[in-house]
């Protein structure tokens, strides 16, 4: 369960949802100095609390200008004549500080993705296979992309086999624009995100756009191509898919519903919180 409240700690509850971590610092704390995963770490948890920060001060604003508005809430406006400009410092300040936690949080969720590159089983090298050896291409045939690794260590079958068991979804916040995923329990499968939102660019997937993105978030299928894809990527990489379904069982028959246990650093060690 994530120790984190969205509607206080929005930034230190996004880096407990995506690595399983109670201290954003503890993500540079776990590696050495000048370890990759150190530096990137720090840009994380740096822009987690940079996120925080901004997200008190707007909250703290906005409470402001409700109490500034309150009396003309209760009908008490009668008394308030010549009170001009009301939220002439106020609502400036809050729309700077909204677009000042915006840009926060962009530049956490980047940090956030580059962490997850440089995971190690998210490196170049698999990163690099992965696409022709997945879909049963020829080196020659296949191009690398910048976002390979969502794909790569077997994360594109396991999410294949996610959405083809049924209840999976994805969704957006409408306040900060970070994407994820629910299982037909409303709790977050190991499916990563960005593996979905490849598979969706990549025309493996297809959503729901009947229901809204925000809530209940959109229903995934798979598209013809994407069924042809899963069953080339299981007669490709059947010890993949047998330790898939043997780490996760499936919901039904021949289907797996979850990612391998490397794709997300759940395990990571915990800290306390603190400071810095």
């Amino acid at each position: 369960m994530n120790p984190h409240d969205t509607a206080k700690r929005p930034g230190a509850h996004l880096v407990a949802e995506e690595f399983g971590v109670e201290d954003p610092w503890a993500l540079s704390d776990d590696h050495p100095p000048r370890h990759p995963l150190h530096l990137v770490g720090r840009m994380v948890a740096e822009a987690a609390c940079d996120v925080d920060e901004l997200h008190g001060e707007l909250t703290r604003a906005a409470q402001s200008a409700i109490e500034l508005l309150e009396p003309f809430g209760r009908g008490d406006s009668v008394g308030l004549r010549g009170w001009d400009g009301i939220l002439r410092t106020t609502g400036p300040q809050i729309e700077l500080l909204g677009a000042r936690r915006s840009a926060a949080f962009e530049q956490l969720t980047q940090a956030v993705s580059t962490y997850h590159r440089l995971l190690p089983e998210s490196g170049a090298a698999s990163a690099s296979k992965a696409p022709h050896q997945s879909l049963g291409l020829a080196p020659e045939q296949a191009s690398v992309r910048d976002d390979d690794w969502a794909i790569a260590g077997g994360r594109q079958l396991a999410a294949l086999e996610a959405v083809e068991a049924g209840s999976l979804r994805f969704h957006q916040s409408a306040v900060y624009g970070h994407t994820w995923l629910s299982d037909g329990d409303g709790n977050r499968p190991k499916v990563l995100a960005e593996t979905a939102e490849r598979l969706l660019a990549d025309g493996l997937l297809e959503k729901d756009t009947s229901t809204s993105l925000y809530r209940p978030g959109q229903l995934l299928s798979l598209t013809p191509q994407g069924e042809q894809a899963l069953q080339v990527s299981r007669a490709t990489t059947p010890r993949v898919s047998a330790a898939l379904s043997r780490s996760f069982p499936a919901s039904g028959p021949g289907s797996s519903g979850s990612e391998p246990a490397h794709a997300s650093p759940a395990g990571t060690t915990a800290k306390p919180s603190r400071s810095r």
